[in-house]
């Protein structure tokens, strides 16, 4: 009874929400794509050319947003699930936490790049203090890896969570960027823990 109540709720908050209607409007793939939006507005990290990495990509409005918004851009997306193809978009279905896969990353780019996207989380157990603390494990695995991978410029944006390990990812992400912010946008709901964090200019 408590999941099927769970589910009508949600179903009518989305049939209320401005930021779904507005999506199948202008023919984004998820609302998620304003929260990009809103992100980029602010923090001005988008450009045409720019050679980016979207991780926890599907189903791919980030992706759409930048392909469609910045000309001649160069994007990889990877996610666990396979997404609908986007013209332009490189693919890659996998674990982005296997080396492996950061490897193809890495190869395809064939040098540094502009900028590392990632609106991965775990899928919700309920226990609201474990999901924060797992997907803080792959904000700090996709920070590690945008040191790696970005030019001197180059900017990272992760979703992060309210929760135990929000002050280790924003300490490690003050250690190796020059300039650090965490953002919730408007367009993220009111009764989520999510924020953005916003990562400019390497050390």
């Amino acid at each position: 009874m408590k999941k099927n109540k769970f589910s009508k709720n949600w179903i009518i908050k989305q049939k209320r929400d401005i930021y779904v209607k507005q999506s199948k409007i202008e023919g984004y793939r998820s609302r998620a794509v304003y929260k990009l939006k809103e992100i980029n507005d602010k923090f001005k990290f988008l450009k045409n050319g720019i050679q980016l990495v979207d991780l926890g990509a599907a189903p791919g409005s980030w992706s759409q947003f930048v392909s469609k918004n910045f000309k001649n851009s160069k994007i990889v997306s990877i996610d666990l699930k396979e997404m609908k193809e986007i013209d332009g978009i490189h693919q890659i279905v996998g674990d982005f936490t296997e080396e492996y896969h950061k490897k193809k990353i890495i190869d395809y780019f064939g040098g540094k790049i502009d900028a590392v996207i990632s609106d991965m989380a775990v899928n919700t157990t309920g226990n609201k203090s474990l999901d924060s603390i797992v997907t803080g494990e792959l904000s700090i695995d996709a920070l590690n890896f945008s040191t790696n991978i970005l030019k001197k410029r180059g900017c990272f944006v992760s979703k992060i969570f309210m929760g135990p390990s929000f002050n280790e990812i924003v300490g490690k992400a003050k250690k190796n960027f020059e300039n650090v912010n965490v953002f919730k946008p408007p367009a993220s709901r009111k009764d989520s823990k999510e924020n953005f964090i916003i990562c400019k200019f390497l050390r």
